[in-house]
């Protein structure tokens, strides 16, 4: 193994933390600037940070951050979750299983309308989520269709699809549509709780292409435009039917480059809300904002980096539990990240159903001995080389840096960071397989059950398996987990599944993620929800 051995990460990062003032937390419910209710000006536009979405905003194909942060405001869900996890109903009046939860039935609202005025019906389920299913429409979210009867005839493993139409969806009247799984899912209504399973109008099947560019929703915020890599606009929605309509009048998403230059623009009044401060400001953000205008709580997210396994498919598992035995995570945590991050110990994040604390054993513990014995033994490191891909946009630098340094000082072989301009452009590579050692993962809760920290990164076939993680004996483990009887049965063969993980080692957790974000105050009763996602039709104006 080759590379130069150094320990000038730790001076670097205990220099920050010097500079550092406490990062205590603001209020416990997320802070809401003292208000209570709406005030200030109705019709005021709040200011937001955002980006480039990767692709056209139509929710089955959108599933990063950015294109979320649009989706998850103009289009209303069937179901969310509370601050506890719980369920409760947003476009559905009910969402009911049969006996053995191989059959599920949607009950709509009435009154709900698309932007456009058209009625939202049980087809506009129906339809959308067969569109979205068939494999012809090269859907980022079709997977997420597989359990329902039918889809392998529109979305087969090879060849054209045999029907148009999933046999196992049919819409009874225009208030419900049922759903009929291929095995029983015990927790398919936590599913529904996710973007792709929300409607579409019947004008989208005119012009899909148009529609991305254009979109049409049922959420509180309608569309007006989208200034590609400059800004997206929404406007509150008057005819909304649901009972979390806007108390603003919509919504600026400006894009930045960076999280420095977000911070700067807060401060000088030219932001309202920042979603996340970024590293070099982190240690002082309380101080220059005020505590009633910042927030430091966890959320349900996670941060890992993840082998490309087309070029590590020959190397045992053995040599990436070593790799991970040589970060010294809390000292990354406690200094580059000013205490912000907390050091994983599980694939899942704690305020997830499902979490088992420890469940890593001694993987997640720095141990530079261990982590040089297991690599040595093992056949070393690819090359004698990693790289982490990351977004330059994202404050991922120093802390990149930081774990490359570690692993440097500890397995001595060569580490740098492999930085992309945008997260557009860092999703590309990944979805491309141009991956050239690892990149980095960030994973925040579609709905708050173990299985979406584990399915949806690391089977086979998910779509979000970027570093192509193939293992036959997982997916099975997967599978019985899906057939379990109830929910608490099958969280638990998922905690069993997660063992399998640890043994084989399809990725390397590093930290649970926090929301250091801050507002300025030209707005009020501003919250983030357990996903660390900025509840914006709460948020009110003051001006």
């Amino acid at each position: 193994m080759r590379g130069a051995r150094s320990a000038k990460w730790v001076a670097s990062a205990i220099v920050v933390a010097l500079a550092a003032t406490a990062c205590g937390g603001g209020d416990d419910d997320g802070g809401d600037g003292g208000s209570d209710g709406a005030a200030g000006n109705p019709d005021g536009i709040v200011r937001i940070d955002g980006g480039e979405p990767q692709n056209p905003l139509i929710p089955m194909n959108t599933n990063e951050a950015l294109g979320g942060l649009v989706i998850d405001n103009l289009f209303s869900k069937l179901l969310d979750f509370d601050d506890e996890g719980q369920i409760f109903m947003v476009a559905a009046e009910s969402v009911e299983p049969n006996e053995d939860n191989s059959v599920w039935t949607v009950t709509l609202k009435e009154g709900w309308t698309f932007h456009d005025g058209t009625p939202v019906t049980a087809e506009s389920y129906v339809n959308a989520w067969n569109w979205a299913a068939n494999v012809t429409n090269n859907q980022n979210g079709s997977f997420w269709f597989q359990d329902i009867v039918g889809y392998e005839d529109v979305h087969p493993e090879e060849g054209e699809p045999t029907a148009d139409a999933m046999s196992g969806l049919q819409a009874v009247d225009e208030t419900t549509f049922t759903i009929e799984l291929t095995d029983p899912v015990p927790y398919y209504d936590y599913k529904l709780g996710y973007s792709t399973f929300t409607p579409l109008p019947e004008s989208f099947y005119e012009d899909p292409e148009a529609f991305g560019e254009s979109p049409v929703g049922n959420g509180p915020y309608s569309f007006v435009e989208w200034n590609h890599g400059e800004s997206i606009e929404l406007t509150r929605y008057e005819e909304y039917a649901g009972e979390d309509a806007a108390q603003n009048g919509g919504i600026h998403i400006q894009a930045y480059d960076g999280l420095e230059a977000a911070y700067t623009d807060l401060q000088s009044g030219n932001l309202d809300i920042i979603r996340q401060v970024g590293p070099r400001d982190l240690p002082l953000y309380q101080q220059d904002l005020g505590e009633d205008r910042t927030v430091a709580q966890p959320y349900n997210g996670t941060q890992t980096i993840t082998p490309a396994w087309y070029n590590w498919e020959d190397t045992p598992p053995e040599v990436l539990q070593g790799v991970s035995m040589a970060i010294d995570r809390e000292t990354i945590t406690q200094t580059v990240l000013n205490g912000s991050r907390t050091p994983a110990d599980s694939f899942v994040p704690p305020g997830v159903y499902g979490y088992e604390a420890g469940a890593s054993g001694d993987i997640t513990t720095f141990d530079p001995e261990r982590a040089r014995q297991l690599v040595e033994e093992n056949g070393g490191i690819p090359g004698d080389r990693i790289t982490i891909q990351y977004n330059a946009d994202g404050g991922h630098r120093e802390w990149v840096e930081a774990v490359c340094n570690s692993i440097i000082e500890t397995l001595d072989v060569e580490c740098v960071g492999d930085s992309k301009v945008d997260f557009d452009t860092d999703l590309e590579a990944r979805e491309a397989n141009e991956v050239e050692s690892m990149y980095r993962g960030g994973w925040l809760a579609d709905y708050p059950l173990n299985v979406n920290f584990l399915k949806e990164l690391y089977a086979s076939y998910a779509h979000s398996n970027y570093g192509r993680f193939d293992n036959a004996e997982v997916d099975e483990l997967f599978a019985e987990g899906d057939r379990a009887a109830t929910l608490d049965e099958a969280v638990a063969l998922y905690q069993e599944a997660e063992q399998l993980l640890w043994q084989e080692m399809p990725s390397i957790p590093l930290w649970y993620q926090n929301v250091n974000a801050g507002w300025g105050p030209n707005v009020e009763n501003v919250r983030f929800d357990t996903a660390g996602v900025p509840v914006l039709n709460e948020v009110t104006v003051n001006e």
